[in-house]
């Protein structure tokens, strides 16, 4: 499988199709956000939600799956009961390296939903992330990789060392980070930081 070099600020339109193209013919991907290397796949896709599960040796529904998304404007599609106090925080937070845990919708396939109805919502400032999300036109399901963050999982020539042979396409967009997002539950009243990551909480 092929090692995808992506330039971080003016990404391949061709490379960028090749992609789009794998996810939606149900391929799963690793590929870079603001944090650190993930795994991808189309969110549509069961099959392929499936093998990123095998993968980390964990069961759908009761996983730290999220949904990256190029913006907002799709969040009333995924999630439900938004305040404009809540849709405001999340506008001042994103594109950054957060993730909003928020009460899923029933758009949001059976297969994803935890057992508590809900999701978590990322929206990377990273321009590949975008680009790849953007031109599928729907929000691309994230996970991180297997096992735990090791130095190598910033380099993507390593990870397709280890990984390329599990996935469809090993993207190279530079050096990752080691650092995940920051988990943030917004379904309480209580916004609740759960993993402090790579971004600030200043509520």
């Amino acid at each position: 499988m092929p090692l995808l070099q992506i330039h971080p600020d003016n990404p391949n339109p061709r490379n960028i199709k090749t992609v789009v193209e794998c996810l939606m013919d149900g391929g799963i991907i690793i590929y870079p956000t603001d944090t650190i290397y993930g795994l991808g796949c189309d969110i549509f896709k069961p099959k392929a939600i499936e093998r990123i599960c095998r993968l980390k040796q964990v069961e759908p529904n009761k996983s730290m799956l999220s949904f990256v998304c190029n913006d907002l404007s799709h969040l009333s599609n995924y999630t439900k009961g938004i305040s404009t106090p809540l849709y405001r925080l999340l506008k001042n937070y994103l594109p950054g390296p957060y993730t909003f845990i928020l009460p899923a919708s029933k758009e949001v396939p059976k297969l994803l939903e935890s057992k508590k109805h809900t999701i978590g919502l990322r929206i990377p400032d990273n321009k590949i992330a975008h680009t790849i999300v953007t031109e599928l036109g729907r929000p691309v399901l994230s996970a991180s990789l297997p096992g735990e963050m090791v130095e190598e999982y910033t380099d993507p020539e390593l990870i397709y060392e280890n990984f390329g042979n599990l996935v469809d396409i090993v993207i190279d967009g530079g050096i990752g980070g080691m650092t995940p997002s920051t988990i943030v539950d917004c379904t309480t009243d209580e916004y609740i930081v759960t993993r402090q990551g790579l971004g600030e909480w200043r509520e």
